[in-house]
């Protein structure tokens, strides 16, 4: 605090009305901005003013509670705008006034105070007279989660902790990450009067008790000083006019500001309390708070008269270091004025000039027919009715149709192909069963756009239609197996669902499955030995088998998703969504093709593929080919960079290989008048962007400066995979690509002495008729397009692909298909290749080498690596729930059936909407992630023992274990503490993959779900599902594995928590259980009886006798060796219905020929 420090500004922050015989308003909380030079005061009415300044001009002023709910009562600032705080509301407002986000909860009753917590400024923590604190996220403006408070907290200051005071003298230190008090602190014996925290020190100042008798409270003559780094008090700073406020100081590590009552100032040194500089305010009351600037160039003194005294130096004032100035409002430009008269035409007033759609331009759909055409009556129909006092009657003609209904003329002759949302799956089905559904009336996406297939290009019309909308996924009670996805895709290929992070990605994804070579490197790859987690090759490979297997249905790429955020690079590159750029899905698409094409090229070489007959005949290769060599093939454009400095003139060059190009456009030159300027093709292009001749600036060591530098590339070979990033920036760009017909289909290239030329149309048949070079031909199998279809709807990415090409057998003609994710349907060519500069413009293109087509290569199933299957990744060989196959006498084929199931864990609690009419609406579901997974043997000697019991170590933050459901706790998936196998998703996921592709059955109950979770897809033919087997379709009920153990199999099962092997075990049971009652003929009867028995326990298992069976964890598998010879099938005991382990009996498959059954017995 300089010399020439003094009071600058007086000023009243709420004063009466004028005219009326009210009183000011009682300033309850001041806090400085940390942004701007602001200055924020609340009222004990809830109205919030800030104040611009060192003349403390009023800025702003809003209201952001009823004036019956009381103070505001503190303050916190985000780059966004201003948080105040209420006793039973949160208000969040930009610094201009307008509202962000107000918050009520019902367990907000008493707030006082609040803080930032561990993540910054995204997320904080209120508290006040309550028992519990709340959590609120900043951005989404809602509360996330509730915490028991240790006591009742008057105020928070957030250092290296949070610390908050209780209206008892009792500091809380608490971790601003778990909101768990790490150390109590008693500061004062009565109560804290004021409190600041900072750095390592927290200052407070109180009061005491001065005659019990009469509860006569003083404040006390000293402030408490508490260090935080070494968590003890610290010598008390002496203070004898009696300490009511304390700040630290924002600039001086231990320097802090002492202030009484009457407003007397001591700046004290922590370190050296005995010398401080002494200040006095001029204050007509007693002082009621007092707050210091983030600068410390300013201070702000508020009297009990509700008067703000601004202090400070006059000549070097300010509140904030690197302030932003507050925004002003700009004042109105006066229009010119015009001589109206009736004679005044309406063009005069002008349009201003713009490049978007006017908001005076309404969408179709909001318009309305006005005056309606009465209905017209028939003549026929007037003659005979009978006239009356009132008018005329007769007999209704229309037997079929309602009385006292008026017909609506609008709608006459006008067709309705307007698109429905889709009824959910369980209504159609309890509409199907009461007879009220109307197939009719439900038409599916693809049949209304079809129509419109052959008759007119949707990409020529202004705005986006609707085939190009982002579609989203509702959600009912049911979840998201209620969705019919089957709406949206009427074609036998696979769509991808768009609810996870980063799924921005799909439409990259599904151009690259259809790109044959691509496809058939991720497959390769993918049945290698790799293990590499994690590994976007092999991530790609599954997705590209899932989708190869889904035939129509919807899959989704969350694995390979969370593969990419787990990739070290993917965050560096701003390629994931969550990082909140803020840039362009294009330009992220494009950079996601380049990070892909790099990672596949360096995985694909890390081992080499088992199989590459196909690549071999394609290249004329050799056998057993250089994995660089064949991605180089397949790949990389080889090239040498030329760099050639414009002063010395001297020559260098460098390796310019790479797996991608982006696009280069001519700039365009003013030409003379009346001269059409010529036109540019995609072939001039694509040779630009290939050769890329540039001029930039760059170090020339022979100059020994920074030189204009010419570089060029010289091109050696062009690779079987061409990828294209468009790369546009400029509206001239846009309009290029919207030119009709610009983009073609097939393209033929020439590489010549390092020069690269680039022929299409009637020039590339030329120079095939003529045959003298040696040209390389390329189809266009797809491209990624940019979708911006205006406000509100946010633009996204759909691709155009010509499935023809990745066909095995090479169709007649195109088979262009649009996917935009899980929306799939059938486009002409027209329609894929027309783009429009307003609201469709590419991304990224692919070009394959048109004699790869239709090359699709199996070869790498019959080279599956199954040596994961025999491997046992833990080392411990006691007390194992498990028995890894046997690689000689236990080989997974065609024939075997495995019964699975799995158990999961919660990554993200269900975000619930309420709407406008009181109901709740799910707008994302839990997200759920794989936490065990466990695979018995269905047949042989060691049929119901385990050969796969694996614990997932998961990398995200999980929500909820779901021990209840799951029967996993937290020490399960924790390496330093766990018992189990722990293995990464990868090396489960892979387990299950290859014995997929093996084609083993899988067996279980409900797998739905878990080929969800698991995010694997698997033909039809290899499931069996016992709660489909048990299911009668007219009773719209599924029955659960419980009750069909309870009733079938007289055993209780899950009955404190789950254990996938027991329910794998059981459903294994149940399959046998339904073959003996086919193979009995008494199938039918059986599963009445079972739904009758179910309505009369509610589809509840009864436990007899009122017996607790108490439950027991997978118990160990014997050790191999020991007595009994070889390992059994243990089953638990389960009260009266057995006990000790027994071995089941092999019963056969259906029309295998072994054994018999027991109900024949």
């Amino acid at each position: 605090m300089d010399a020439d420090w003094a009071q600058v500004t007086t000023c009243v922050a709420f004063p009466a009305p004028p005219g009326s015989n009210g009183y000011a308003r009682r300033p309850t909380a001041v806090a400085f901005d940390v942004a701007q030079e602001l200055l924020w005061v609340g009222s004990e009415m809830g109205r919030v003013t800030s104040f611009s300044g060192r003349d403390m001009q009023r800025y702003t002023s809003f209201r952001i509670h009823p004036e019956s709910e009381g103070a505001v009562h503190q303050f916190l600032f985000h780059d966004k705008g201003v948080i105040a705080l209420g006793s039973r509301s949160v208000h969040m407002a930009m610094r201009r006034g307008p509202a962000l986000w107000n918050i009520r909860h019902d367990d907000m009753t008493a707030l006082r105070c609040m803080s930032f917590t561990s993540k910054g400024a995204s997320e904080i923590v209120v508290a006040g007279w309550q028992d519990t604190m709340l959590v609120i996220d900043v951005h989404k403006g809602e509360v996330v989660k509730t915490v028991p408070a240790e006591h009742h907290y008057n105020t928070m200051k957030k250092s290296r902790y949070i610390c908050a005071a209780t209206r008892s003298g009792i500091v809380d230190i608490i971790d601003p990450i778990t909101l768990k008090v790490a150390k109590t602190w008693k500061a004062h014996l009565s109560y804290i009067n004021d409190m600041d925290a900072q750095n390592d020190f927290i200052v407070t100042c109180g009061g005491s008790v001065k005659q019990q008798a009469a509860q006569v409270y003083m404040l006390d003559p000293y402030v408490n000083v508490f260090d935080l780094k070494n968590m003890a008090s610290m010598k008390p700073m002496p203070f004898p006019p009696l300490a009511a406020h304390v700040r630290l100081h924002p600039r001086m590590l231990t320097t802090s500001i002492v202030v009484s009552q009457q407003a007397q100032m001591h700046v004290v040194d922590l370190m050296n309390p005995n010398t401080s500089n002494v200040r006095y305010a001029n204050i007509s009351s007693p002082l009621s708070m007092f707050e210091i600037a983030p600068s410390g160039e300013a201070l702000v003194l508020v009297d009990s008269e509700c008067q703000l005294h601004l202090w400070g130096s006059p000549s070097k004032i300010h509140f904030t270091d690197l302030g932003v100035p507050a925004e002003l409002p700009e004042p109105e430009e006066r229009p010119p004025a015009l001589d109206w008269s009736p004679d005044t035409p309406l063009s005069s007033v002008g349009m201003p000039y713009y490049r978007e759609p006017l908001f005076s331009a309404w969408p179709a759909g909001l318009l309305s027919d006005v005056g309606a055409p009465p209905p017209q009556v028939d003549p026929a129909f007037l003659a005979t009715l009978k006239k009356a006092e009132w008018g005329y009657y007769g007999p209704n003609p229309k037997k079929n149709q309602p009385r006292n209904q008026v017909a609506d003329t609008r709608s006459m002759g006008k067709a309705s192909n307007a698109l429905k949302p889709p009824k959910f799956l369980s209504e159609k089905a309890r509409e199907t069963s009461s007879g009220s559904y109307n197939s009719a009336s439900a038409r599916a996406m693809s049949d209304v756009e079809s129509e419109k297939l052959n008759s007119e290009i949707e990409g020529l019309k202004h705005e986006a239609p609707t085939m190009y909308w982002n579609c989203e996924i509702k959600y009912s009670k049911f979840g998201i197996d209620d969705f019919d996805f089957a709406y949206y895709n009427q074609t036998c290929y696979a769509g991808l669902e768009n609810n996870v992070s980063n799924s921005y990605a799909n439409s990259l994804i599904q151009l690259m499955n259809y790109t044959p070579l691509l496809r058939n490197m991720a497959l390769q790859h993918a049945a290698t030995a790799c293990l590499v987690d994690p590994c976007l090759l092999c991530e790609l490979g599954y997705v590209f088998d899932m989708l190869q297997k889904a035939e129509g249905s919807t899959c989704q790429a969350t694995n390979m998703l969370k593969a990419l955020v787990h990739s070290p690079q993917a965050s560096s590159n701003n390629l994931l969504e969550d990082e909140g750029s803020g840039q362009p899905l294009a330009a992220m698409v494009q950079k996601l093709s380049k990070f892909l094409l790099d990672r596949i090229s360096h995985e694909y070489r890390s081992i080499p593929a088992a199989s590459t007959a196909l690549e071999q005949s394609l290249f004329n290769l050799d056998p057993s080919p250089d994995p660089d060599d064949l991605v180089s093939r397949m790949l990389t454009t080889s090239a040498v960079t030329a760099i050639k400095c414009t002063s010395c003139r001297s020559e260098s060059s460098r390796p310019g290989d790479t797996c991608y190009n982006d696009l280069m456009y001519p700039v365009q030159k003013p030409t003379a008048r009346g001269v059409r300027a010529p036109q540019t093709t995609f072939s001039q292009v694509l040779k630009m962007g290939v050769e890329r001749e540039t001029t930039t600036k760059g170090w020339c060591n022979r100059c020994s400066r920074y030189q204009t530098l010419q570089t060029r590339k010289t091109i050696k070979s062009v690779p079987a995979v061409l990828a294209l990033n468009t790369a546009i920036t400029t509206p001239e760009q846009k309009k290029l690509w919207a030119t009709p017909r610009w983009l073609p289909e097939e393209i033929g290239i020439i590489v010549d002495q390092g020069q690269f030329f680039c022929y299409e149309g009637q020039d590339l048949q030329l120079h095939l008729l003529r045959g003298i070079h040696d040209i390389a031909v390329y189809s266009l199998v797809g491209l990624v397009v940019n979708i911006e279809s205006g406000k509100p709807l946010k633009s996204h990415l759909v691709s155009m692909i010509n499935v023809a090409h990745s066909d095995p057998a090479p169709p007649n003609k195109s088979r262009w298909h649009m996917f935009n994710d899980f929306t799939v349907r059938a486009v002409s060519t027209g329609e894929a290749l027309t783009l429009n500069a307003t609201w469709k413009t590419p991304s990224v293109l692919m070009y394959h080498l048109k004699t790869a087509n239709n090359k699709s290569s199996m070869d790498w199933k019959a080279n599956l690596d199954t040596s994961i299957l025999f491997t046992d990744f833990r080392s411990e060989s006691d007390a194992k729930t498990y028995h890894v196959l046997n690689q000689e006498t236990e080989k997974p084929g065609p024939e075997s059936i495995i019964a699975l199931d799995t158990e999961f864990v919660s990554l993200k609690q269900p975000e619930i909407h309420m709407n406008s009419d009181g109901e709740r609406e799910t707008i994302r579901p839990m997200s759920h992630a794989l936490a065990r997974v466990s695979v018995i043997r269905g047949q042989g000697e060691e049929e119901g023992t385990a050969f796969i019991d694996d614990y997932i170590a998961i990398r995200e933050p999980i929500v909820n274990y779901l021990t209840l459901y799951s029967g996993i706790t937290p020490e399960d998936l924790d390496p330093r503490t766990t018992k189990h196998n722990l293995v990464s998703l990868k090396i489960a996921y892979k387990k299950l993959w290859v014995l997929l592709n093996l084609g083993c059955k899988f067996l279980g109950h409900g797998l739905r779900q878990d080929f969800r979770v698991i995010n694997i897809q698997v033909p039809r033919a290899q499931i069996i599902d016992t709660i489909e087997l048990f299911y009668l379709k007219a009773r719209l009920r599924k029955l659960s594995l419980a009750f069909l153990a309870w009733y079938l199999l007289k055993e209780d099962i899950q009955l404190e928590t789950h254990d996938s092997i027991e329910d794998a075990r059981t459903a294994l049971k149940l399959y046998r259980k339904y073959l003996e009652f086919e193979d009995a003929g008494i199938l039918d009867p059986m599963l009445e009886d079972i739904y009758r028995a179910g309505r009369a326990t509610n589809f509840k298992p009864q436990r007899r006798d009122d017996q607790v069976v108490q439950r027991t964890l997978t118990p160990p598998l014997p050790i191999e060796g020991g007595p009994g010879g070889g390992p059994v099938t243990p089953t638990p005991a389960t009260g009266k219905r057995g006990g000790g382990f027994v071995v089941r009996p092999v019963f056969s498959t259906p029309g295998a020929g072994k054994g018999a059954s027991p109900m024949r017995d």
